[in-house]
C-alpha cells in the first residue's frame, strides 16, 4: 500500500443535510489526483442521520472513514481526534459546510515544500475573497475576537485564526494535538500558539471563502470562545502545554 499523502478531517455535529454534498465534492476533486488520500468524518455526538449517511457512502467514496462518538464534546475534540487518528503525510481539517473548497489545498503544498509546518487559510489577508461579504454584526464580532485573541494570548502576526481550513505536517499534527486542551470553538488559537511555542513555522494564505448563512457560530459561541482565550492564557502561564496529555 502507498503512503497516505493527504488526510482530510471533517468534524461533524448533526450534518446530515450538508455533509453528503461536501463529501461528494471532496471525493470528486481528490479522485483526480495521483496521490492517496483519506477522508475522516468525526461525528461528535450527532443525533440525526449523520453517521448512517457516512456509513452508506463508505462503499462509494474512496478512503472514507467514520469516527463516531456518542457524546457531544466540541469541534476542538473532533478535530483533535481526527488528526491523531489520521495517517496522512499532510493533515487538513475543513468544515462540513464546505465554505472553503478542497481545491484550495493545492495552494498549501508549495509552502510545505518551502519548509513551513502549518499552513492556514485566511479571510483577512490580501487576496482573500468572501462570497458574499459577511454581515456587519458578524464582521464586528470577528474583529472584536481577533483583537481579544491578540491581546490575551498573542499571535499578533496571525490575522484570521478562525478559518476552518488548516493543514499540518504529520509531525506537527502529532506534536500539537496531543498537547491541546480546548474542546470547543476556541481550539483554533490554542493549536496555533502551541505550534508557535514548539517552533513550527506557520504560513497564513488567502482563500476563497463562501459565506454560509446558516453558520453554527452564534453570539453564545463567541462568549464561550472568549472564555477559552482566558483558559489558554492560564495554560500558557502554568506551562500546561509542556506536558503530553489528551482531552
Amino acid at each position: 500500500m502507498r503512503e497516505v499523502f493527504l488526510s482530510v478531517i471533517i468534524p461533524a455535529f448533526n450534518e446530515e443535510k450538508r455533509l453528503p454534498k461536501t463529501l461528494s465534492e471532496i471525493d470528486k476533486y481528490l479522485s483526480t489526483k495521483d496521490y492517496d488520500y483519506e477522508i475522516i468524518v468525526v461525528s461528535d455526538g450527532s443525533t440525526d442521520k449523520t453517521c448512517e449517511i457516512v456509513k452508506e457512502l463508505t462503499s462509494k467514496i474512496k478512503g472514507l472513514k467514520l469516527l463516531d462518538f456518542k457524546e457531544n464534546r466540541g469541534k476542538g475534540f473532533g478535530v483533535k481526534t481526527g488528526m491523531l487518528n489520521a495517517k496522512g503525510k499532510y493533515r487538513l481539517f475543513t468544515d462540513a459546510d464546505n465554505s472553503t473548497s478542497i481545491d484550495q489545498v493545492e495552494k498549501m503544498f508549495p509552502y510545505f515544500e518551502r519548509g513551513y509546518d502549518i499552513v492556514i487559510g485566511s479571510r483577512d489577508v490580501k487576496g482573500a475573497v468572501l462570497d458574499p461579504p459577511q454581515k456587519p454584526f458578524r464582521r464586528l464580532t470577528g474583529e472584536v475576537f481577533k483583537y481579544l485573541r491578540k491581546i490575551i494570548v498573542g499571535l499578533w502576526e496571525i490575522e484570521d485564526s478562525q478559518c476552518g481550513f488548516k493543514a499540518f505536517t504529520e509531525k506537527a499534527a502529532k506534536d500539537i494535538f496531543q498537547r491541546s486542551k480546548i474542546a470547543h470553538f476556541g481550539f483554533d488559537p490554542e493549536i496555533l500558539i502551541i505550534g508557535k511555542l514548539l517552533g513550527y513555522k506557520i504560513k497564513e494564505i488567502p482563500v476563497y471563502w463562501k459565506n454560509e448563512p446558516h453558520s453554527k457560530v452564534k453570539l453564545k459561541s463567541m462568549v464561550k470562545m472568549g472564555i477559552d482565550l482566558l483558559r489558554i492564557r492560564w495554560n500558557l502561564i502554568t506551562g500546561k502545554y509542556d506536558s503530553k496529555s489528551k482531552i
